[in-house]
């Protein structure tokens, strides 16, 4: 499968929601779309793009990244990296310098995705305990000054965790835990025949507070969105028979169990037992989803469950919620906005570099210099976020 992003989008009127949309800090300012990247020789990269497609920064990185995760207030971004990358990178977004390369401990790697805490000190990032393989770990690092220093870990009370995010609180973690086993520097999948997908509650001190699974074994939980209500997505990867009729896309609302979340027939068959990125749009009360092996983009009724679009997107990957619906990239062709206010769904390509993205991007506001002010010894700036 070619190379993909999930991407987040913004304009000056964008959704004002702490899950949902983005929000911007202020107006006349372009948010800068952040994302890993490849060039054409297969060098990687941590790059920054204006909304008007032009190039903020491309700052060399020695690993393949996964998802990128901006802070809540300063011009800094972690470009986490994909499984089972040794390496992470903390950038400054203002101009695309490395501050730090951070590199797993020993008996460790990252898993591809991370979190900042609300407040901005802490972060959490899903990676493999190697001696034990698959055994999920949430390290936690303090920010000190330009740096991430690692100060715990907690278990993610399963295997092979992916995508965590916070829920409504800013203080409760899910977790997706994919369940594979995975060695050391390896992606072959250890344990088929006995894998444990979960979906995990917990608080940040690592406590647990509930943990739900699926009926399928096989049906590896992988990539999360979380509604400003607590509604909480989660998009599968089936690693069985592919003739298996598997739940891809499950659902829990606040108060109910986990539990598959309806999906046509026709639309699961077409998806290929695989689904990529999730997002939800909190005012429009929408879901997203991509799915690359089956070229197809879809959007449903979070509430109903109506199918809203069900349209061809070849090698589809990344979308993100913004005022008018949602923007979606592909590793190859243009990056596309859905306009969903209205009855019918209408797509139109952005201005955007088409091809060698990676699997997730996010946005970030730049401060303006006379807005800057110190807090804990690093500037400090509004953000939007997704």
């Amino acid at each position: 499968m070619r190379r993909r992003v999930f991407l987040g989008l913004g304009s000056a009127l964008l959704a004002a929601s702490a899950f949902g949309g983005w929000t911007l800090a202020r107006h006349g300012h372009q948010p800068l779309l952040l994302s890993a990247r490849d060039d054409s020789d297969g060098k990687h990269y941590a790059v920054g793009y204006r909304l008007d497609g032009s190039q903020a920064f491309a700052t060399p990185v020695a690993e393949r990244c996964h998802d990128v995760v901006p802070h809540p207030h300063l011009p800094l971004a972690v470009f986490v990296g994909r499984r089972p990358s040794r390496e992470s990178y903390l950038v400054d977004t203002r101009d695309g310098r490395l501050l730090q390369v951070l590199t797993s401990p020993q008996d460790r790697h990252f898993y591809g995705h991370g979190q900042f805490h609300k407040d901005g000190e802490w972060f959490y990032s899903t990676e493999n305990d190697t001696r034990d393989p698959g055994r999920g770990v949430l390290g936690v690092y303090r920010l000190d000054g330009e740096r991430l220093v690692r100060s715990a870990e907690h278990s993610t009370h399963g295997i092979g965790p992916h995508q965590l995010l916070w829920m409504p609180d800013g203080e409760t973690l899910v977790v997706a835990n994919g369940g594979i086993r995975t060695e050391a520097d390896s992606r072959v999948m250890m344990n088929l025949d006995a894998m444990e997908p979960s979906l995990v509650l917990m608080r940040r001190d690592g406590s647990l507070i509930s943990k739900e699974q699926l009926p399928e074994r096989m049906n590896s939980v992988r990539h999360l969105a979380v509604a400003a209500d607590g509604t909480i997505v989660s998009g599968q990867q089936y690693e069985g028979d592919p003739m298996d009729s598997a739940p891809l896309l499950a659902i829990k609302r606040p108060g109910q169990p986990f539990q598959p979340f309806p999906v046509g027939e026709a639309q699961r068959l077409t998806m290929n037992q695989y689904t990529a990125s999730l997002a939800i749009h909190d005012e429009l009360r929408l879901l997203a989803l991509t799915a690359p092996r089956g070229n197809r983009f879809f959007v449903w009724d979070l509430d109903s469950a109506e199918l809203r679009l069900d349209a061809p997107l070849p090698d589809c990957a990344g979308v993100g919620a913004v005022a008018d619906g949602f923007v979606v990239t592909a590793g190859v062709g243009r990056c596309r906005l859905y306009d969903c206010r209205g009855k019918q769904i209408v797509g139109r390509p952005l201005e955007l570099p088409a091809g060698l993205w990676d699997n997730h991007l996010r946005l970030a506001c730049p401060p303006a210099e006379s807005d800057l002010h110190h807090t804990k010894n690093v500037n400090r700036i509004s953000r939007i976020d997704l």
